[in-house]
């Protein structure tokens, strides 16, 4: 399959070139590595392969490298960007993308380096340029996060 989107077709799996594409994040602070089973816009998984080498891990925590919590949530919502962008060819250079909400978020088990994080994002809702996603976090098949929340789309400002 093509790595293109074109009009009406949806991509079933989104490689780091296609993330970055999409995506205005770059490292340290891109936090998936691929987005896989995505459906017609509503659905998909990020990837999240995490390593020692991660620049949160120098400070969280020293001796007990831990991943935090909030970034398993940035790592939601860019694979929820992933899979709206892909699926409905919007071209997201003109594009910014920020939260309107996060509810219900809770955190499960601890996500240390070597894990790799899976990351299911449902679309919820759309009205407009707001979309409402639930996404969780599994290490291992095991839950380590999930959290229901907003974003919405707005020009973006130079």
């Amino acid at each position: 399959m093509s790595d293109e989107v074109r009009h009406g077709e949806t991509l079933e799996i989104a490689d780091i070139k296609k993330v970055m594409e999409v995506l205005p994040h770059r490292y340290p602070f891109l936090m998936i590595d691929k987005v896989i089973n995505m459906k017609d816009g509503t659905s998909g998984t990020g990837i999240k392969n995490v390593t020692i080498n991660e620049q949160f891990f120098q400070g969280h925590f020293v001796n007990k490298p831990v991943m935090p919590g909030v970034l398993m949530i940035e790592a939601m919502a860019q694979t929820a960007i992933t899979i709206v962008a892909c699926a409905d060819g919007i071209d997201t250079k003109d594009k910014m993308a920020f939260f309107m909400s996060i509810d219900n978020a809770r955190f499960r088990r601890p996500v240390v380096p070597g894990d790799q994080l899976e990351i299911p994002v449902e679309l919820v809702k759309k009205r407009g340029n707001v979309w409402k996603f639930h996404g969780e976090a599994f290490v291992d098949g095991a839950l380590a996060c999930e959290a229901h929340f907003a974003a919405i789309a707005i020009d973006a400002v130079e």
